[in-house]
């Protein structure tokens, strides 16, 4: 079982910065694949930012440049550092960690980016 648990998220003005934080429990840690997803009002979900266990990212063409996903194996923690923020990253946001064929997800981190 593992569980994760999001911190970090709330309101910023247009071109701000937040910081979004998951905390996961459970073993070995580090040699899984976390990630973000993100799921605006009336839209599906979708994955925004990867990080292997090695380090390795990736990121939705969306928020290149903006975001930026690391992990501290150390403290089992992934974050995901967001700048230039516009309205429509206006969502909330899912820690995602998959094992042994399962998704585990957390409760979510609410993020509205409006003036």
């Amino acid at each position: 079982q593992v569980q994760l648990v999001e911190s970090g998220g709330g309101l910023v003005q247009p071109g701000g910065s937040l910081r979004l934080s998951c905390a996961a429990s459970g073993s070995a840690f580090s040699i899984y694949a976390m990630a973000w997803y993100r799921q605006a009002p009336g839209k599906q979900r979708e994955l925004v930012a990867t990080i292997s266990g090695g380090g390795r990212t990736n990121y939705a063409d969306s928020v290149k440049e903006r975001f930026t996903i690391s992990r501290d194996n150390a403290k089992n923690t992934v974050a995901l550092r967001m700048n230039s923020l516009k309205p429509e990253d206006t969502a909330i946001y899912y820690c995602n960690t998959k094992r042994g064929g399962t998704d585990y997800w957390g409760q979510g981190a609410q993020v509205t980016v409006s003036s």
